[in-house]
């Protein structure tokens, strides 16, 4: 009877942990429809002040493809593997996932390194933000989506922690999924700033 009794009781804990890992993935989704209207926002004021270059340097004159390129591989192929660690999750293979979501964090470690050289080299050419609205449009989006890539990050190093100590569990598998959305969201946003900035600035 108290066997019975005791499996009733996990099991009613078990279901109130994915009832509440459902909310938490729904009140996250929410949160990225904000993120989604602030990215518009950027998005719009950046073409509103994409021609006014005053007197200086285009996009033309100052985006290196192939660098950028080489940035959106790395930020691409880490989508790829946090895929990967979610689907180690789903097996509950612990090792793999902290594996993977590695791999991850490298890549979009790569990612923010290669950001911050580009933008280190445009403030050194004098291609500041204060040089032209173009360019303050072009550093507050770029650089916006680069905070958020090192908050994921700085997210992900957390994960990985709590992963390592306590294991697989339900609230750890809604917070991996959480991070995913979050990951994913920002890959999306980034194929639009390279297709919109990058690319259109390039060959206008």
């Amino acid at each position: 009877m108290s066997h019975i009794v005791l499996n009733e009781t996990a099991h009613q804990q078990e279901q109130g942990y994915e009832d509440a890992g459902s909310l938490s993935l729904f009140g996250f989704w929410i949160y990225l429809l904000t993120d989604c209207i602030l990215f518009a926002t950027l998005f719009a004021t950046y073409a509103v002040l994409g021609q006014s270059v005053a007197g200086g340097p285009g996009a033309a004159d100052i985006f290196e493809l192939p660098y950028v390129l080489g940035e959106t591989s790395l930020l691409l192929f880490s989508s790829v593997t946090y895929g990967y660690a979610m689907l180690a999750n789903h097996r509950k293979d612990k090792r793999r996932v902290l594996q993977w979501l590695g791999v991850t964090f490298t890549l979009g470690l790569g990612f923010i390194a290669m950001e911050v050289n580009e933008f280190h080299h445009l403030i050194a050419e004098g291609y500041g933000p204060q040089r032209s609205a173009f360019l303050t449009g072009f550093f507050t989006l770029v650089g916006t989506h680069g905070l958020h890539v090192l908050t994921g990050l700085v997210w992900m190093a957390l994960l990985m922690i709590q992963v390592q100590q306590r294991g697989l569990c339900c609230v750890m598998s809604t917070r991996l999924s959480c991070l995913s959305l979050f990951w994913h969201f920002l890959d999306i946003v980034w194929v639009c700033v390279f297709t919109v900035v990058y690319l259109f600035g390039v060959i206008r």
